[in-house]
């Protein structure tokens, strides 16, 4: 009687392939062949044809015999997949249009994760949390490991993979609501922050970590992981948060369980502390948080803080700050702004066009209907003041020249057409006024900007750019956190964070001994923004960055260009979209700026490593190795270490 595996046997891909006859792992034989069989298995039946599968399974350097290789792979799967055969096999079959391995949905671990969410979130939505609880851990419990390991770096999977790694993300944020109801805060809390660190962008995984931190008791740090995430949003994508998310931090902030949501365990009883922090954010609109100490920038204040005292005598000024993201920008107007108001000056503050301190929060209207509002100290709306919407450039040059004025306009770069027009226009007509604008963005060379920036210069406005902090600089942070650290832990934390002030204060909020050395971490906010960058970019130029993590400082174009099987002028390509993106830095040498040498910083190839497993780093290795071997000029030393690292797989095929 022939063995009947449809009902026998199951095929695991929620990690390395398996197949599984009666609960024991069959042999499936080298990577190749198991490489043979994801290629089959994701095609749910339908025939794949010899020439694909030649082109999948070798995409480069397809050895002479690859063709016989694939036959003899598919005898030896039949042998073991369907050892008691009489007859043509189907398992897999062959047809002219290619071969097909057709096997029962049920016999797969994927059907049994995906039947097993559907149940769990079936049960949440009946309020039957013990099954919802029960089926979630179930399912999320067959994954063991990535999905489709040993196809991960190969084009034919990535489709299946992706809607795979969507779909556990899905089960892992329905664990954490599960989770919630059921009051277990804690274990939510730890679910929701990794997934956040997963999918940085992903608006569910933030409201998920709201509400777990909000029903443990802890609203106001429920409230920063708000402002947190609008603020990656607005930084990386120029947007803001939904509706559904906006209203899910009003309900925090009013304690509105009608829309926050009841848990089956009464939530904990806020202590003293708590409850008045939690009064006071609610006061306020959004938490307070002490300032961080400021170092590095005290030559840049002092000269905005001249432009104060020009004001004063009815001289309109213009300052524009430029830096990268995390340089320090919004920190230094902080600084200024502290001073403007203690000299008496209203400070009016905008962020891409938007007001940050009317009373409306953050909507999209009006650029000019935005900056009255920003300006206004009486509370009103504008949108609905008559006699600001009859004329509301008339409004605004009205409140400027009321008393000494600072607006702060906060990465203009980012900002709406609109509001740079309006900005011109006040350029234009403001000749006698107590007023000081101070612009900050991340890039100077932006089109949107350089009409603006052009009638600025003409105007005589300050120019600023926001160069990394010094080492010097931070040893007196690490004197302001109240640090006594030799220098050079200093020049070390200094290097991690390549002087970024972001970083370093991302950085300090870790332990010491896990800042730098081999125990580093990289903070939770940085890896976001890290991975937020790397999502933007083309799959090969992240290859390219996984090769040249491997490998180490400084960047090897033509090592990179040898194991990615790519021409020099498309690796230069991909190198560009690197440095656009900021993963990647170009150091110049003195005194001669064309001549220098790409860089991977520390911080994001910890990222870059930290995203592949750790056979995908064998396999780098591997490559690496391998066309290092075929190099005259070789370093014994480096090969050496590529070869250590590169473990069983040393010697594997390309």
């Amino acid at each position: 009687m022939n063995h009947r595996p449809g009902q026998e046997t199951r095929f695991c891909l929620l990690g390395p392939v398996e197949a599984l006859r009666d609960g024991v792992s069959l042999d499936l034989g080298p990577r190749q062949r198991r490489l043979l069989l994801v290629r089959l298995l994701i095609e749910d039946g339908r025939p794949v044809s010899q020439d694909t599968i030649l082109r999948d399974l070798w995409p480069t350097d397809r050895p002479t015999g690859a063709a016989s290789s694939v036959r003899a792979h598919i005898s030896r799967l039949r042998a073991v997949l369907d050892p008691a055969r009489q007859g043509p096999s189907t398992m897999p079959a062959s047809s002219p249009a290619g071969y097909a391995l057709k096997v029962p949905r049920e016999a797969r671990d994927t059907t049994l994760f995906e039947e097993g969410v559907s149940r769990a979130r079936e049960a949440l939505r009946n309020h039957r949390l013990t099954v919802a609880r029960q089926e979630i851990d179930t399912a999320l419990g067959l994954w063991r490991g990535e999905a489709l390991a040993e196809a991960g770096e190969h084009a034919f999977a990535i489709r299946e993979r992706t809607r795979l790694d969507g779909a556990l993300h899905d089960a892992r944020e329905l664990r954490a609501a599960v989770l919630v109801r059921q009051g277990e805060t804690e274990q939510a809390i730890g679910v929701a922050q990794s997934l956040v660190l997963k999918a940085p962008l992903r608006e569910t995984s933030w409201a998920l970590l709201m509400r777990a931190l909000y029903t443990a008791g802890r609203p106001v740090e429920a409230l920063k992981q708000y402002e947190r995430f609008r603020d990656m949003l607005a930084t990386e994508l120029g947007l803001d948060p939904s509706p559904r998310l906006r209203d899910l931090h009003t309900a925090i902030l009013r304690h509105d369980i009608g829309v926050l949501g009841a848990t089956d365990t009464p939530p904990p009883v806020l202590a003293p502390a708590a409850a008045s922090a939690f009064t006071l954010a609610a006061t306020r609109l959004q938490p307070a948080a002490p300032a961080a100490p400021f170092v590095g920038r005290v030559e840049q204040l002092a000269q905005l803080a001249d432009l104060l005292s020009d004001a004063t005598a009815n001289r309109p000024r213009w300052a524009v700050v430029g830096g990268e993201q995390g340089s320090g920008k919004t920190r230094l107007l902080d600084e200024l702004a502290a001073r403007a108001s203690a000299a008496g000056f209203t400070v009016a503050r905008t962020r891409a066009g938007q007001a940050l301190s009317g009373n409306r929060g953050i909507v999209q209207t009006c650029p000019t209907v935005q900056l009255l509002d920003a300006l206004r100290q009486d509370g009103k709306d504008s949108a609905e003041d008559e006699t600001a919407q009859k004329d509301p450039l008339a409004a605004v040059v009205r409140e400027l020249t009321q008393g000494p004025t600072l607006v702060l306009a906060d990465d203009l770069d980012r900002a709406p057409q609109g509001f740079h027009r309006l900005l011109r226009r006040l350029a234009q007509v403001l000749r006698e006024a107590p007023v000081v604008f101070v612009c900050t963005l991340r890039n100077p060379d932006a089109p949107v900007s350089s009409a603006l920036l052009a009638e600025l210069a003409l105007l005589g406005a300050v120019w600023l750019t926001l160069e990394p902090l010094t080492a010097a600089d931070v040893a007196d942070l690490l004197t302001a956190h109240g640090e006594d650290a030799p220098a050079e832990t200093a020049a070390a934390l200094h290097r991690r964070a390549e002087g970024h002030p972001f970083a370093l204060a991302e950085l300090l909020g870790l332990p010491p001994a896990r800042r730098t050395g081999p125990e580093a971490q990289v903070p939770a906010a940085v890896r976001n923004i890290v991975h937020a960058r790397l999502v933007g970019l083309p799959e090969e130029a992240r290859a390219m960055l996984a090769y040249a993590a491997a490998d180490g400082d400084p960047l090897d174009p033509g090592l990179l260009a040898d194991v990615l099987g790519v021409a020099p002028d498309r690796l230069l390509h991909l190198i560009d979209a690197a440095v656009t993106a900021r993963i990647l830095v170009w150091d110049a040498e003195p005194g001669a700026p064309g001549n220098g040498r790409y860089r991977l910083p520390e911080l994001p190839r910890d990222v870059v490593l930290s995203t592949q497993t750790p056979s995908a780093r064998q396999l780098r290795h591997a490559a690496l190795a391998r066309a290092l071997a075929g190099r005259a000029d070789t370093d014994p030393a480096r090969l050496d270490r590529h070869r250590h690292a590169a473990g069983p797989t040393a010697s594997a095929n390309p």
